[in-house]
């Protein structure tokens, strides 16, 4: 799991870049960005989670999305990135979907 905090804009993207690279590194069965303390999700913010979404795609790694919430689920859904990778409002119900996605 990738917990992130704060603003996700150009300044700070390249920080959630590194940390999912790193997460990845570990080969896992399952990767949760968790987006639930993050107060401002810019375009950059929301180009990095496409950019996983395709990179786990090509793996059997499970991707899901944790974000509730104006700053973070609104952005997601306005541009219909709901509909490319799974957003769930609670980390519980993340981690319950892709526990029962690897167990498939």
């Amino acid at each position: 799991m990738v917990a992130v905090s704060g603003d996700v804009d150009v300044a700070t993207v390249a920080t959630l870049e590194e940390s999912i690279t790193e997460a990845l590194a570990t080969k896992p069965t399952a990767l949760i960005v968790d987006l639930s303390d993050v107060d401002f999700l810019a375009s950059a913010g929301l180009q990095t989670l496409v950019a996983t979404n395709e990179a786990v795609t090509k793996t059997t790694t499970g991707f899901a999305v944790v974000a509730h919430g104006p700053a973070t689920s609104r952005p997601i859904q306005l541009t219909g990135l709901d509909q490319v990778f799974s957003l769930y409002p609670t980390l519980a119900e993340a981690i319950a979907a892709v526990g029962a996605a690897s167990q498939n």
